[in-house]
């Protein structure tokens, strides 16, 4: 799809998508492919949004692929709502208050305006602690680099300022790259990076890294595989949190009458975050196609990339169903003003429904999954 650096080996890259919550998915996958192939090992890690926290865990941990997957899975089956953000109802309402006192009548002079429609700082306080660090880099990263495990890995976020994709990269022997409205940039990874990645816009708030405002890399990322195939993979392991629709399905109206808003956010959460990496996904596969009819010395230093993309058989929006009412009560009250319970598939709500149960229901997923997809992992593995 375009050329590697000469000085780099091909290789397999992991590339996890966002979904918040539903980036339990993606350990589930990852847990089902370890125990398959015990000697998995991908020397690149690009993540965006919720994945970004997966991508930056693997990357930070020392130990072997099944203890980095093991204490990933850890991390998500202990997580809690309020792991993530304030879910306390009085902060919650008075947060919601600012924000209709600004659009409306416009903030009493004194008070701070908001936001976003959370305090996600407990997210913050629960990275440092899971990956060992306060304000500094990850200290795994540098390490795994310099043992050969880790070739690199890459978060990307939304620069609000500038209105650019910047993919934020550690490793040995990175170049910055630019592209219209993309940029790569060399740097050390910090929880602030994670952090940015995955502020879901209105509901986190923007993260400053270096007086630049940033915000959640799935906005605008109009090539999601992208960073791994700058980086110099020849072979692309996607895990998306997409639902895998069935071939020539005919798509279900998700409510009777005109939809509400959490169906219409649903929608917008969907075509911005998952869609797109569907897309690149269906154009490398074009461009394979064009490069195989074509002689080597006719290729313009292009490089066909094998490429296998995992999703849930399961529609994980329609299985949040089962679990709305266990939304803490501030957050359900809200989302059932913007009209959740008239919608069949909670695509809103499953990217914040941070409950233990739901978060095991999708490991599980994941798991069965990796199984469906194991001739074609293996496949990808033999190159």
């Amino acid at each position: 799809m375009s050329s590697f650096p000469s000085a780099r080996e091909p290789q397999l890259a992991l590339v996890l998508g966002g979904g918040g919550a539903r980036a339990a998915y993606q350990a589930g996958v990852l847990r089902g492919i370890a125990a398959r192939f015990p000697e998995f090992r991908a020397p690149l890690l690009t993540g965006v949004s919720a994945g970004a926290i997966n991508a930056s865990h693997l990357a930070n941990h020392v130990g072997s692929w099944r203890e980095k997957v093991d204490d990933l899975t850890k991390l998500w089956r202990r997580l809690e709502f309020d792991d993530v953000f304030r879910v306390d109802a009085v902060p919650v309402i008075w947060r919601v208050t600012r924000i209709g006192l600004r659009l409306s009548v416009g903030l009493p002079p004194g008070i701070d305006r908001a936001n976003s429609m959370v305090d996600a700082r407990p997210l913050r306080t629960f990275l440092q602690h899971s990956l060992g660090c306060d304000t500094g880099p990850l200290p795994g990263i540098a390490r795994n680099i310099a043992s050969g495990e880790l070739s690199a890995v890459a978060l990307t976020a939304l620069n609000y300022d500038t209105g650019e994709t910047i993919t934020f990269v550690e490793g040995k022997e990175i170049e910055d790259w630019e592209r219209p409205l993309r940029r790569g940039r060399n740097i050390r990874m910090t929880v602030e990076h994670i952090m940015a990645s995955a502020a879901l816009p209105l509901l986190f708030s923007p993260i400053a890294i270096d007086n630049e405002w940033y915000g959640d890399g799935g906005i605008r990322l109009v090539a999601p595989l992208s960073p791994a195939v700058h980086l110099g993979a020849d072979r692309l392991l996607v895990i998306s949190t997409h639902y895998e629709m069935p071939p020539f399905c005919r798509f279900r109206k998700k409510t009777a009458g005109p939809p509400s808003p959490a169906v219409v956010l649903g929608a917008l959460y969907d075509a911005v975050f998952l869609d797109q990496l569907d897309q690149d996904a269906q154009q490398i596969e074009r461009i394979n196609r064009l490069l195989s009819k074509l002689p080597p010395q006719d290729r313009q230093n292009l490089r066909e990339i094998e490429t296998v993309v995992i999703r849930p058989s399961e529609d994980v929006g329609k299985l949040a169903n089962d679990f709305e009412e266990r939304l803490p009560r501030a957050i359900r009250y809200f989302m059932r003003r913007f009209g959740s319970q008239e919608a069949e598939e909670q695509d809103l709500i499953s990217t914040i429904l941070f409950h233990r149960d739901y978060i095991e229901e999708l490991l599980k997923l994941g798991e069965r999954d990796a199984e469906r997809h194991a001739d074609k992992v293996a496949k990808l593995l033999a190159r």
